[in-house]
């Protein structure tokens, strides 16, 4: 009698544990499913972000599809999320106070990449997929620059740390730069949230009825590392530049050139070409970045015959033109070819 006892408290048991893991199931999968008002909202400093998710390109996706669930990462996400319950529970905590760490962030662009598969590759296959140890083991780099702190607010806008915690900077010792965490070096200093937001106002602003898809604002922004926030590059103030002589020169007022500017810099005089400054001048004076470089691989291979003939009308093949800036005899770089360079008959 005890045995058949025991076998029915046994059978109970399983049959509540299985009503329970269901009853769970059910209830975490609808939660990850259900809209942010119903869920996310519920804690008041998410509030301002799901606001801004309903105004983004992104309003049609889940919170879960890119910030992941309890067990998206085993028990790290389980840890993590735990805790961010922890800290809502035990203390104020303000929504501008809210930021991901990097491998947060890293792990959110893995599945940015799910529905942006073609602009990844292209990044990957551009200058702005480098990588921690590419930039701060460079050995040529290292002997022209100084480790300092600014470093970070283009390559590793998201690092948690600062440059003393990145790398070691006794160059006699180590014959250069070298990385304190060897973990970091592969991790990409500039990832998509460097130029996108992705809970920023994306709002539709027509319709191409031929093709029925709609056209939304492309707005891109600069992450500023020292105030944890973003700034649209639409409303970055213009740059205003000069040449060495020290008269003005036209600058793009084109977001994304304004974006690119915040990293390419000039020097403090603001001298075009001066520093890591790729502001054109000459003929292509007054424009554009990306009238030239391809959004996200920055390729110009094909750029030229955007806008000239392939020969052109004195017989020049334009692919075939040393115009690199990356070339120090050459005679036609890009961005301060003038038309002397080729005429001299001017």
């Amino acid at each position: 009698m005890a045995s058949k006892a025991l076998r029915k408290i046994i059978l109970i048991f399983v049959s509540v544990v299985i009503v329970l893991v269901i009853v769970t199931g059910v209830g975490y999968s609808w939660w990850n499913n259900a809209m942010p008002e119903k869920t996310c909202m519920q804690c008041h400093e998410i509030v301002p972000s799901a606001e801004k998710w309903y105004a983004s390109a992104h309003r049609d996706i889940r919170c879960a599809e890119c910030h992941g669930t309890a067990f998206s990462n085993g028990i790290h996400s389980l840890k993590e999320k735990a805790g961010m319950v922890f800290q809502h529970v035990n203390r104020k905590v303000e929504h501008e106070n809210i930021h991901l760490n990097e491998m947060q962030l890293l792990e959110t662009m893995e599945r940015c990449v799910g529905c942006h598969q073609s602009e990844f590759a292209r990044w990957k296959a551009g200058g702005h997929s480098v990588t921690y140890s590419e930039v701060f083991e460079d050995s040529a780099h290292n002997a022209m620059e100084t480790p300092y702190w600014d470093c970070l607010r283009c390559h590793g806008m998201f690092y948690d740390g600062n440059i003393k915690t990145l790398v070691y900077d006794d160059q006699e010792k180590l014959g250069g730069w070298a990385l304190k965490n060897t973990e970091q070096a592969n991790l990409p200093t500039i990832p998509c949230m460097a130029c996108h937001k992705m809970h920023a106002e994306n709002i539709p602003i027509g319709e191409v009825k031929e093709k029925g898809i709609v056209k939304r604002n492309k707005a891109v922004h600069f992450y500023i590392r020292s105030d944890k926030r973003y700034q649209r590059a639409d409303r970055l103030l213009p740059v205003a530049m000069v040449d060495k002589s020290g008269n003005k020169v036209d600058v793009s007022n084109d977001p994304a050139h304004k974006l690119c500017i915040q990293c390419h810099s000039p020097n403090f005089k603001r001298e075009v070409n001066s520093e890591d400054d790729r502001t054109p001048t000459g003929v292509h004076e007054g424009i554009s970045c990306v009238a030239c470089h391809e959004t996200h691989s920055n390729d110009v291979s094909k750029s030229c015959c955007n806008c000239h003939h392939i020969i052109s009308n004195c017989g020049l093949d334009v692919t075939q033109m040393n115009t690199t800036y990356l070339d120090i005899n050459s005679p036609n770089n890009i961005h301060s070819v003038t038309c002397t360079d080729c005429h001299d008959n001017l």
